[in-house]
């Protein structure tokens, strides 16, 4: 068998054993479940006065510099996630951009950070373990002494957030990991996150994600023009309250179900796809592909189907030729 046929013949027994494995069922696990003290934060857009005090505490807590603009190296003027960056506030706008929290003609503030996903992508592709979900609180961590600078995790999260320090001569990768992570630990010391505290509006919120969830549909649950006391700081232990008018919210809590749900939750008075969340639908993309690839590769089933169809392509051509060559 020539080179040509060789390669046809090995595609074509590697594809008839995938299909017939597949055939056979592949199916892809539940997501998983919120984690039994899942804690996270409650981002309400409609709150956000695009301040960025939550950006410069994250910077103080993290002891991550300012991105510069020009000669002006104390200010931050950081435009996106990065290496420098582990949470940003970005800004909307559509038409005019003159009325806040309108679709047309109007801006919206949106915050961008790990969302700490309920079923993480990044944790499920990573060879190594370098990301982990604590089974109690459910924050996504990430070690860099366990990184091998694949960067894998950037392709298996939706919402773009692990960013990669192409400074950095070992390489690492850098996301917000809820003020937890080694030498800060500020959840494990019973305080909030950087970023709820320093909000002066409560537009990031603190809290268990059970508890915040409730807030949201509550917030949901409101007729638009009336006056609510939006807490601030920790939802179960508000500092204090910040008093606006109800708007007209959008009728789903962004990260209750999408993608499995995250314990970052968002709520907006226009469209998410507006503030660049991705499309997506309940189940989770590890749930999918975990699921596909335990069917496929337990007991490295296609291996072998593949191997034995390569087998029995090859010896049934070479007997072909052996006959017609005694002929």
């Amino acid at each position: 068998m020539d080179r040509r046929n060789f390669f046809k013949t090995s595609l074509g027994a590697t594809v008839a054993s995938a299909a017939a494995l597949a055939a056979g069922g592949v199916q892809a696990r539940p997501n998983l479940d919120p984690a039994p003290e899942a804690v996270g934060m409650l981002y309400d857009a409609t709150l956000c006065v695009g301040c960025k005090a939550c950006v410069s505490k994250c910077k103080e807590v993290n002891g991550m510099p300012p991105v510069p603009m020009g000669q002006d190296t104390h200010a931050d003027f950081a435009l996106d996630l990065s290496a420098k960056t582990r949470n940003v506030i970005k800004i909307h706008t559509e038409g005019k951009g003159a009325v806040k929290d309108a679709a047309a003609d109007g801006f919206a503030f949106e915050k961008r950070s790990c969302m700490h996903c309920v079923d993480p992508g990044c944790v499920s592709v990573c060879p190594v373990s370098a990301l982990t979900r604590h089974p109690m609180t459910g924050i996504v961590s990430y070690n860099k002494d366990a990184c091998i600078g694949c960067r894998t995790c950037m392709t298996g999260c939706p919402y773009n957030v692990p960013q990669y320090d192409y400074d950095n001569p070992f390489g690492q990768i850098v996301k917000c990991e809820m003020c937890n992570q080694k030498g800060v630990e500020r959840i494990d010391k019973g305080l909030m996150t950087g970023c709820a505290e320093a909000c002066p509006t409560g537009a990031t919120l603190f809290g268990s994600r059970g508890a915040l969830l409730a807030e949201a549909k509550r917030r949901l649950a409101l007729k638009p023009g009336e006056t609510y006391a939006y807490p601030r700081g920790d939802v179960r232990k508000p500092d204090s309250f910040h008093e606006k008018a109800v708007p007209g919210y959008q009728k789903t809590v962004w990260g209750e179900k999408e993608a499995g749900g995250t314990n970052v939750m968002h709520l907006s008075a226009i469209p998410y796809d507006k503030l660049g969340m991705p499309p997506l639908g309940e189940r989770s993309y590890a749930s999918i592909s975990e699921g596909v690839q335990s069917t496929l590769y337990s007991y490295l089933a296609l291996p072998v189907v593949a191997l034995g169809g390569l087998t029995w392509l090859v010896k049934r051509n070479t007997s072909g030729e052996k006959e017609g060559g005694a002929e």
